[in-house]
């Protein structure tokens, strides 16, 4: 039961990037992880979006062995085996070739926090991976996307920046759940989409105060956040 709600959240997250506009005719992907099974559901590979149902998502292991479907994975599954390994609290990923956050991956630069709509979802700039490596890119090429992506964070908390660009590539986003992971696509997209504006309108533009940052994260993501209603117990 606990799979199959799993499947219908990733089909949902799936579906969700397509109405936001984030994905491109089969462009783009969404995956959940059940970590009590260690088993991830993720969209199939190069299958239209509007034929999806939540049997065609396909179910692996933390090794990329298919374990329930019949369809091949995505060709990114192994960049989200990485992300779910190595950043333990996320729960969903996201990865789209929306246009403003492909602009500044492709671009190689970060982009950076101007305003509070940034402020609200992402605690610092959206980072921007190194180039891979030939080797890296002849073998293992997705495996290794997301050994990059880990490294873009040696010195960032992934759980306050949940999301990165990979260059010359595109964007990848986390969450708590499938849904988180393709909420924080459209918020992402929505932030490249104004900093490429700002920047274009003031190209002398300077990053948000620290301390007004700081107030627009921590009041939705803190421990004495105060946004939004209370969770009933």
């Amino acid at each position: 039961m606990k799979l199959q709600r799993l499947r219908e959240q990733v089909l949902e997250a799936n579906l969700e990037l397509v109405r936001r506009g984030l994905v491109l005719y089969t462009f783009g992907n969404a995956s959940g992880i059940s970590r009590e099974e260690g088993l991830v559901v993720i969209k199939p590979s190069g299958v239209p979006y509007d034929e999806l149902k939540p049997e065609h998502m396909v179910i692996t292991d933390l090794e990329g062995k298919v374990v329930e479907g019949d369809l091949r994975p995505s060709s990114d599954l192994p960049t989200h085996i990485v992300i779910y390994r190595e950043f333990a609290n996320t729960g969903g990923v996201a990865h789209t070739h929306s246009e403003f956050a492909v602009s500044w991956a492709q671009a190689g630069r970060p982009i950076p926090c101007l305003g509070t709509t940034h402020a609200d979802t992402f605690h610092g700039a959206v980072p921007v991976t190194a180039d891979l490596a030939p080797d890296e890119t002849e073998k293992d090429y997705e495996k290794n996307t997301g050994v990059a992506i880990v490294r873009a964070f040696a010195h960032g908390n992934p759980d306050s920046i949940p999301g990165v660009l990979v260059k010359s590539h595109g964007p990848f986003t986390w969450g708590a759940d499938p849904g988180a992971a393709a909420h924080n696509s459209a918020v992402l997209e929505a932030v490249a989409r104004m900093a490429y504006y700002s920047t274009t309108i003031n190209p002398a533009v300077k990053p948000i105060s620290p301390w007004l940052h700081d107030k627009h994260f921590l009041r939705k993501h803190g421990s004495a956040k105060y946004y939004g209603q209370p969770i009933k117990k």
